[in-house]
C-alpha cells in the first residue's frame, strides 16, 4: 500500500511527568511525521486542547485522576472517544493500553480499520509485583493477554521477553518493533565533573537511578544496593531521578537507615537528565516487569552500564554491556562489584557501542512495517 495515512493513536497513564512510554510516543510520532504519514494521538489531561507538534497532532481529552498514581489519569468516556475517532476517520490505530482502552479493538474492526495494541509492560509481571500470588497471576495474565490478542490485528512487543507471555497463549499475530535512543541527544560527551562533585567526593561510587517511584518499577531494591555496598566497604552514594506515589516512603526509609541518597525528583531537563546518566559510575533499573527499559539504554547512550533485574525484559537490552541480578539489594550490589571490576574506558565504551544498535531510526520503520504503512524515514538520532 502506498501514500499517506492518518496514524490515530490512543494512551493512557500519560503524565507531564511521565518517562519511557512519553518519550517513545513522541519519538514514534515524529517517525511517523518525517516518513511522510498523518500522527495523530490521543491522550488523557486536566482539560480539553487540540495542538501541532513536532509529533503530529495532539488532542488532549479529560481524564479521570488515577488514585495514588501520582499524576496519571485515564481516559474513561468511551462514547466521546468513539466519536472523535469517527470524526478523525483514521486509516490505522495503534492503541497503548490493553486494558481501559481494549473496547477500541473492537471499534476498529466495525470501522474496518486495522489497528495494533503496542505492549509496553507485561500483564504477568505488573500482576506479580503488586503482590498477586504466581499461579493467580499467570492465569489472569494468560486471560488477558488472550482477549488482547483477539481484539487487534496485531500486537506489537519491543523484546523476545515482552513477545512470550503471547506466544503462551498461542497468539499468533504478534511482531516484534524495538525502541530506539536519540543517539544525539544522549552521548558520554554529556559528562561534567561539576555534576559529579555535587553528588560525590572523590573516590566515591556515584549510582544512578532513573525511574517512576511505585511498586512496579521496585526502586527499593536501589535503596537496598547501596546499603549493602556501603556494608562491603564500597563507598557509595546513590541519585534517584524520578518521582511517584512511593517518594515520601523511600526518602523516609534513607533517612531512618542514614544512606546517602539525593531524590531529585523529576527531571524535565533532558540535558541535566543526560548529563546524570553519562557522570554515574553505574546506572540501576530494578524494575521486574520491564519490557524494554528507555532510561536504562540511555544511560548505556551515555557510555554507563547498568545493572538490570534478571527478571525482566533488560538483560536483552543491555547484553554484556551491563550485567543482571536477581531481585534485591546483595545481588545488584555484587552485579555492581562486578561492572566495576572492569576498566573504566571498556565499560563505558562497550556501553554506548550496545546503545548504538538501537537508534530511533529503526524503530520507526519497524512500527510502520506493523501497520503495513510505507517507510521512507530519514535518518534521525543515528550513529
Amino acid at each position: 500500500m502506498s501514500g499517506r495515512l492518518r496514524i490515530v493513536r490512543l494512551a493512557n497513564f500519560v503524565a507531564p511527568a511521565s518517562g519511557g512510554l512519553r518519550t517513545a510516543l513522541r519519538e514514534l510520532g515524529a517517525g511517523y511525521l518525517a516518513a511522510g504519514h498523518e500522527p495523530v494521538l490521543i491522550v488523557p489531561g486536566e482539560r480539553l486542547s487540540d495542538t501541532e507538534t513536532p509529533q503530529g497532532r495532539v488532542i488532549t481529552l479529560p481524564g479521570a485522576p488515577l488514585p495514588a498514581s501520582g499524576g496519571y489519569r485515564v481516559l474513561t468516556e468511551r462514547h466521546r472517544i468513539a466519536r472523535l475517532l469517527a470524526d478523525l476517520r483514521p486509516d490505522r490505530l495503534e492503541v497503548s493500553d490493553r486494558t481501559t482502552l481494549r473496547w477500541t479493538g473492537a471499534w476498529a474492526r466495525h470501522a474496518r480499520v486495522p489497528a495494533v495494541m503496542v505492549s509496553h509492560e507485561t500483564a504477568h509481571g505488573v500482576l506479580r509485583t503488586w503482590g498477586l500470588p504466581e499461579t493467580a497471576a499467570r492465569r489472569a495474565a494468560d486471560v488477558l493477554n488472550s482477549r488482547t490478542a483477539h481484539s487487534y490485528a496485531r500486537v506489537v512487543c519491543t523484546t523476545e521477553w515482552a513477545e512470550r507471555e503471547f506466544l503462551r497463549v498461542g497468539a499468533r499475530n504478534v511482531v516484534r518493533a524495538p525502541l530506539g535512543v536519540d543517539l544525539t541527544r544522549y552521548g558520554p560527551g554529556a559528562r561534567s565533573r561539576e555534576l559529579r562533585a555535587r553528588y560525590a567526593r572523590v573516590g566515591e561510587v556515584l549510582l544512578l537511578m532513573c525511574t517512576r517511584l511505585s511498586v512496579e518499577k521496585r526502586p527499593g531494591i536501589g535503596l537496598d544496593t547501596v546499603a549493602a555496598l556501603r556494608g562491603a566497604g564500597v563507598p557509595a552514594r546513590l541519585v534517584v531521578a524520578g518521582d511517584g506515589p512511593l517518594r515520601a516512603r523511600l526518602e523516609q526509609r534513607a533517612r531512618a537507615r542514614r544512606l546517602p541518597v539525593d531524590f531529585l525528583g523529576h527531571v524535565a531537563d533532558p540535558a541535566l537528565l543526560a548529563a546524570l546518566q553519562a557522570t554515574a559510575d553505574v546506572g540501576l533499573a530494578p524494575g521486574p516487569a520491564e519490557t524494554f527499559g528507555l532510561a536504562a539504554l540511555e544511560t548505556l547512550a551515555c557510555g554507563t552500564p547498568v545493572v538490570v533485574s534478571a527478571s525482566s525484559a533488560l538483560p536483552e537490552v543491555v547484553g554484556t554491556a551491563g550485567a543482571a541480578a536477581d531481585d534485591n539489594g546483595p545481588a545488584f550490589a555484587s552485579a555492581v562489584r562486578d561492572v566495576l571490576g572492569r576498566p573504566a574506558s571498556t565499560r563505558r565504551e562497550a556501553a554506548r557501542a550496545r546503545a548504538e544498535r538501537f537508534g530511533w531510526d529503526a524503530s520507526v520503520a519497524a512500527f510502520l512495517a506493523a501497520h503495513d504503512a510505507p517507510v521512507r524515514v530519514r535518518a534521525r538520532g543515528a550513529a
